[in-house]
């Protein structure tokens, strides 16, 4: 049952936005009772918030081209790949919207954020590990300067977020995490 109404959450998304997603409507598509919908979501943030808790638990392909540049170019594209799809883009884009409308739905997000960190962080503690940037580089840091310029982009200014902006991107972020400028601050937690 959760797989369904996961799946018609996210097929919902894809096809209406955050702003047309409705119980009714994730129920009618995943063939369970909206009052079963309604009992153990409550309401369409909570179909969000759990359709992100699960996004967050799956594995995310982390690059692994052999060189710290490599990698951000291709996480950076990822990124901008994803939001580009005409399937995938809108249900990202209508996660981000609904965290600036419900507190749950942020939560849900920055929880979603924080696991893709933590899996690309393997990218970072490569570089580490052939000397490319210090030993002490924050990898989440590191990762959200790579993409950074893709969110505001997408989400603020609405300029395009294509290969040319990511590759910018990333290899703004490898230029600072090389010059020591992404390193986590004395006594922060590793």
């Amino acid at each position: 049952m959760r797989d369904a109404v996961r799946d018609a959450t996210l097929a919902e998304l894809a096809e209406r936005g955050y702003p047309g997603l409705t119980v009714e409507g994730v129920a009618a598509r995943s063939g369970v009772h909206k009052t079963t919908v309604y009992r153990r979501w409550g309401s369409a943030v909570g179909l969000i918030a759990d359709a992100l808790d699960r996004a967050a638990a799956q594995p995310w392909p982390v690059p692994d081209t052999g060189t710290l540049a490599g990698d951000l170019r291709a996480l950076a594209r990822l990124v901008a790949t994803g939001y580009a799809d005409p399937v995938e883009g809108p249900v990202a884009r209508a996660f981000v919207l609904a965290a600036t409308q419900s507190g749950d739905a942020a939560r849900a997000l920055h929880a979603f954020f924080a696991r893709r960190h933590q899996q690309s962080a393997a990218l970072v503690e490569r570089a580490i590990e052939r000397g490319e940037v210090p030993a002490d580089t924050d990898a989440a840091e590191v990762v959200r300067v790579a993409v950074a310029p893709l969110f505001y982009r997408l989400f603020i200014t609405g300029e395009p977020a294509g290969e040319e902006a990511a590759d910018r991107a990333a290899a703004a972020a490898c230029a600072a995490a090389r010059a020591g400028a992404l390193t986590r601050p004395p006594g922060a937690a590793t």
